[in-house]
């Protein structure tokens, strides 16, 4: 084997940025890191088709922890990274008619515990708070006060690559075609042109195309890419304080510059996994769905105008809508990150950090992941979302 790094990094967007930069910062970590991305215009990466938005309102405590980090982090971007995240706290406001209060309540409660900023809304305080929302149906909502909103995760992956990269982490483009296992160790890697590069760990961090890679180390996770569609509108009445809304159908929609944008994930049993190169928006599910729902939600949204789309593939779990993290079952020296069903830009700081941590001290030390170890597929253990958007 010819060239060797400490640290080999596979997958250089959010999650592979995060975790080279808290490397590089990590004081006892003394290795070399290289960081290989097969598309470093990132033109199809999650990260750069992410409605990047950051949320504590999650039904798991791990992931409302994840997004504290996450939120802290971003405040202190200026100071941290050299640049300002754009992080504005609009808040995630959650709706649930009858049937649905008792999962919002259970979730809101989960919330409380892990110390998240997040105020319980009855129909007149809705009212209040958002005059422009019609209540028909509603029974309760949930908002984020503080520690919830969007911000511009493509510069903070960006400005993460630079840090690590100024403090001697070694970037490549190149396509990971094998993780190379002997001796029930990952060895390091080896790339489509054929160059074999050696490893002391390798981390795999590198959105949907993570599981087929780990297959070529024997590690199968039921983890698949599906497609989702965003679509940017302008609204010709001011919404004032609008935050990121979840209509109880699952329809969203948050403020973006002078506009909107906004979606819908489709039912299960229409979702099937997404083409490699199938990136078309789906027009008829805002025909059909989004502009319906919204419309009735906000009847100031009956005049929108559709001006843009896009489209990204999130890597979904579809063993219990929650991300792979840690290290590999049964090979040591590979840990993993992948299966973050949606949730992916918004945990890269913490996941970064937690996986940093366990390169170089060989555990958690600030927070532990341990509940999203991918030991549990085998065990059978489901760690379940229900806050999935």
């Amino acid at each position: 084997m010819g060239e060797r790094f400490d640290v080999v990094i596979v997958g250089g967007a959010a999650h592979g940025a995060s975790v080279a930069w808290h490397l590089a910062r990590e004081p006892l970590f003394r290795g070399s890191v290289l960081v290989l991305e097969k598309d470093p215009a990132y033109a199809r990466a999650a990260t750069a088709l992410s409605a990047s938005s950051i949320r504590r309102q999650f039904s798991c405590p791990i992931n409302v922890r994840l997004s504290g980090y996450g939120t802290a982090l971003l405040r202190e971007a200026r100071s941290l990274l050299g640049v300002d995240a754009g992080l504005h706290e609009g808040g995630y406001l959650f709706l649930a008619t009858e049937s649905g209060r008792q999962t919002l309540a259970a979730n809101h409660a989960v919330q409380l515990a892990e110390g998240a900023d997040i105020a319980w809304l009855e129909p007149e305080a809705l009212a209040e708070a958002f005059p422009w929302l019609c209540l028909d149906g509603l029974s309760a909502g949930t908002w984020g006060r503080t520690g919830e909103g969007w911000f511009d995760g493509f510069g903070v992956m960006q400005a993460m690559r630079r840090s690590s990269r100024e403090a001697g982490v070694t970037w490549r483009q190149g396509e990971v075609a094998r993780v190379l296992v002997s001796g029930g160790s990952a060895r390091g890697v080896a790339l489509a042109d054929g160059t074999v590069i050696g490893a002391g760990t390798v981390i795999v961090t590198a959105g949907t195309g993570a599981a087929p890679l780990l297959e070529t180390a024997g590690l199968a996770l039921p983890v698949r890419p599906r497609k989702r569609s965003v679509f940017y509108v302008r609204c010709a009445e001011a919404l004032p304080r609008f935050p990121l809304l979840i209509d109880p159908t699952g329809v969203w929609a948050r403020p973006e510059g002078a506009g909107f944008i906004c979606g819908v994930s489709p039912p299960e049993e229409r979702d099937p996994d997404a083409a490699p190169d199938d990136f078309a928006p789906d027009y008829a599910a805002f025909e059909e769905t989004v502009w319906p729902t919204l419309a009735a939600r906000v009847p100031a949204f009956e005049r929108l105008k559709l001006e843009r789309a896009w489209a990204g593939h999130y890597d979904m779990n579809l063993f219990d809508r929650n991300a792979f993290a840690g290290p590999a079952p049964g090979i040591a020296n590979l840990l993993l990150a992948c299966g973050f069903s949606g949730h992916g830009l918004q945990q890269a700081p913490a996941i970064g950090r937690g996986l940093a941590e366990l390169a170089t001290h060989g555990r958690y030390l600030t927070i532990d992941l341990s509940p999203l170890s991918p030991a549990r597929l085998a065990e059978g253990r489901r760690l379940l979302e229900r806050n999935v958007v």
